[in-house]
């Protein structure tokens, strides 16, 4: 895995091969992580990563939250509860010497209580496949404030997402065994 794109472009993250199983990581590929980040760059959105406030749900190894803060995000808070994830995810801040513009918090990406900041204008969303745990985070974000009026929410999965009402489809691609869709938040 390599960042794709922008300061840090070609920078080596932690590598863990296909995956861990045991630890329910499972890496965006660089060729699907290219293909969110020109969607976002170059489709109707503007620039919804330039500046932007990003929450990386569920992170894993946090390649798409370092990806974003790479073209120009200004602060990325990586949510994981795993022990391994966020063991790497401090490996792969480190490599992008990025501790001053990140956030790692343990916690379920389920249950976000609520938040005391500022919201975020840009969500990347990538639970564990076929469980539904990706609609319970979204309903938590909702519920806890954590979105920006007209947020960006990009969410992976293995099959179409069940969309709250109050959110957009915007867009969804496939890519192999990956679904993309990209929703907008009501405002």
């Amino acid at each position: 895995m390599r960042i794709i794109g922008g300061q840090r472009r070609g920078l080596r993250l932690a590598e863990i091969g296909a995956g861990d199983a045991s630890a329910h990581l499972r890496p965006t590929s660089d060729r699907v992580r290219e293909a969110i980040f020109n969607l976002l760059m170059n489709g109707p959105y503007g620039n919804p990563v330039e500046r932007a406030r990003v929450l990386d749900l569920f992170a894993g190894t946090g390649a798409l939250g370092l990806e974003a803060l790479s073209r120009g995000a200004a602060r990325v808070a990586f949510v994981d509860d795993g022990v391994v994830s966020r063991a790497l995810l401090r490996q792969n801040i480190e490599k992008m010497q990025a501790m001053g513009a990140t956030d790692v918090w343990r916690r379920d990406a389920t249950r976000m209580g609520p938040n005391r900041g500022a919201g975020y204008s840009l969500v990347f969303l990538d639970p564990p496949y076929g469980k539904g745990l990706g609609e319970k985070a979204v309903a938590s974000l909702r519920a806890g404030d954590w979105l920006a009026p007209g947020a960006l929410i990009v969410w992976e999965e293995n099959s179409p997402p069940e969309l709250p009402a109050w959110a957009e489809l915007r867009d969804q691609r496939r890519y192999g065994d990956t679904l993309v869709t990209i929703a907008g938040a009501s405002e």
